[in-house]
């Protein structure tokens, strides 16, 4: 029991850290985002070339949020119609539906751990109704889950200008190697490395 609770423990403060690395991730890349780069002076050479790299890791990042802001919208659409149309139809009526409506769409923008966030609270929601429930409700948001690479790699290739089958290889690379962190900050970095091999002519 001690040693269930100890992983449980340990499990949760591992989520907790890297949501807040996450949001912290989140908020420096807007900030650097929307912040502009105006060289009026000459730099030095060092200065200049750490600016360029910046800008271009801004431009990924942006492309990325853009991205993302969509595939939380398709995730909360999917939410709304689990929740508003299929459990209704089978007499069944979701606890907290609309709060959770916001929060799939808030938490979605924080790519894949926001998405296991918000699956979480649905599956709570729905366990406090029954254990069937819960079932469905847990299978249903598994397949959405594993359907959310394949949006993401959708969109975000799309806007990068690479191929699906390239942001899933890049996130499969990035999770063995990184583990859950590699996993949400593949697409940016890969966003960014096309931009370099684009810039440096090599693709």
């Amino acid at each position: 029991m001690k040693d269930n609770v100890t992983t449980l423990k340990n499990a949760s403060s591992d989520i907790l850290h890297n949501l807040v690395t996450m949001v912290m991730g989140l908020i420096i890349g807007i900030l650097v985002a929307i912040h502009g780069f105006h060289r009026r002076t000459p730099q030095p050479v060092f200065k200049s070339l750490l600016i360029q790299r910046i800008q271009k890791l801004s431009i990924s990042f942006r492309n990325v949020v853009f991205a993302q802001i969509k595939i939380s919208a398709i995730n909360t659409l999917l939410f709304i119609l689990f929740a508003f149309v299929l459990l209704p139809i089978w007499g069944v009526h979701l606890p907290f539906a609309k709060t959770l409506t916001i929060l799939t769409f808030m938490f979605g923008l924080i790519p894949i751990l926001g998405n296991l966030i918000s699956n979480t609270l649905t599956f709570i929601a729905a366990l406090t109704i029954s254990l069937g429930l819960a079932g469905v409700a847990l299978l249903y948001l598994v397949l959405v889950h594993k359907l959310e690479y394949f949006i993401n790699a959708k969109i975000i290739g799309h806007k990068i200008n690479a191929n699906a089958w390239e942001i899933l290889l890049a996130m499969l690379i990035f999770e063995s190697i990184f583990g859950l962190s590699g996993l949400i900050a593949a697409p940016i970095f890969y966003a960014y490395l096309k931009l370099e091999l684009k810039d440096a002519r090599l693709i």
